[in-house]
């Protein structure tokens, strides 16, 4: 039996990062800086009592879905449940159908900037692969979403390279372009790797080398590799965040997202407050660095481990950790 702890950190701190990161996603340093001081954004900002998710939960959570529904075709299963959150996002009424316990919930009908290729990709039938690719992109619509599939196959008899695999055709549904589904393969990995006890250094390692493997021929593998090993060397240096950061990029590709959130988790591994401000107070795509950083460390450290600041009034809170109970 998997460790509740760990699924619902997983889930958890990524939708802890994702709100946090959400209130400042679209304005620049100095605004951010301005507004909220030295150190930035520190806690969430509350909207009627509620610190609000975005479309990164959101569709994490029909990941989840899509993964506990699907019978053994688990790309299907991921296909239909995207096609599910595509009606959260164009109806404005919960959808009684009983194939989803996502569609009957009134929160999820709401709007939080969704990414256009996410929409556009899903409209036309998400029907995107790895090998039949729907469109050149390589935004983090792909990466932000894919940590359920780490989760679901912790501990199983699928060997890892096959669960990374589905994890890239998972993003490869919406986001064509090598960068959009390999980071997302190698995020899977890292935390599939995590929930089975390995170092964080040694899962961050692990992901390059795997992705290496089962990309061998990928063009843009090169790239890919010399922005994780940036990553990794930077969290060893005492350089300051912000700078770290700026050099890895503003996240709003799959391979910088995942690039800060390595470095973040890696730098403050044993405290995930620390790694969560680090990774949301830049002015790239803030929801999205801080979901991914959350998902990792949240996975490694455990729920327990977030800060009860980060746990109330956190939208969704107990849908999120029934979910997670699910997987």
């Amino acid at each position: 039996m998997k460790n509740k702890n760990i699924t619902r950190g997983c889930l958890i701190g990524g939708a802890a990062g994702d709100a946090l990161g959400y209130t400042v996603e679209f304005c620049d340093e100095q605004q951010i800086f301005d507004r909220f001081g030295e150190n930035g954004i520190t806690e969430y900002m509350l909207t009627n009592g509620k610190a609000l998710i975005s479309d990164d939960t959101q569709m994490t959570m029909f990941t989840a879905e899509g993964l506990i529904s699907a019978d053994g075709d688990y790309t299907g299963g991921i296909r239909r449940a995207y096609r599910d959150w595509y009606i959260t996002q164009t109806t404005k009424r919960p959808d009684k159908a009983d194939r989803s316990c996502l569609l009957q919930m009134p929160e999820m009908y709401s709007r939080r900037a969704p990414g256009l290729t996410c929409m556009c990709a899903i409209e036309e039938g998400a029907k995107g692969s790895v090998a039949v690719p729907v469109n050149d992109s390589k935004g983090c619509g792909g990466i932000m979403r894919i940590a359920p599939v780490g989760l679901f196959f912790s501990g199983s008899s699928m060997d890892i390279i096959c669960s990374d695999m589905l994890a890239a055709e998972a993003a490869a549904v919406t986001h064509g372009h090598e960068l959009g589904y390999i980071p997302a393969a190698a995020l899977a990995h890292i935390i599939r790797m995590v929930c089975e006890g390995a170092p964080l250094k040694t899962a961050a390692a692990d992901s390059i080398s795997a992705m290496e493997q089962l990309f061998p021929d990928a063009v843009h593998i090169g790239e890919f590799k010399e922005i994780m090993e940036l990553a990794v060397s930077l969290s060893e240096q005492n350089v300051d965040d912000l700078d770290a950061i700026h050099q890895l990029g503003a996240g709003w590709v799959a391979e910088e997202t995942l690039a800060v959130a390595v470095y973040c988790s890696l730098k403050y591994e044993n405290d995930i407050e620390k790694a969560l401000t680090a990774a949301v107070n830049h002015g790239g795509d803030s929801d999205s660095t801080g979901a991914v950083t959350g998902n990792i460390l949240g996975a490694y450290l455990g729920y327990e481990a977030i800060p009860q600041k980060f746990r109330e009034h956190l939208e969704l809170h107990d849908e999120i950790v029934s979910l997670a109970d699910k997987l």
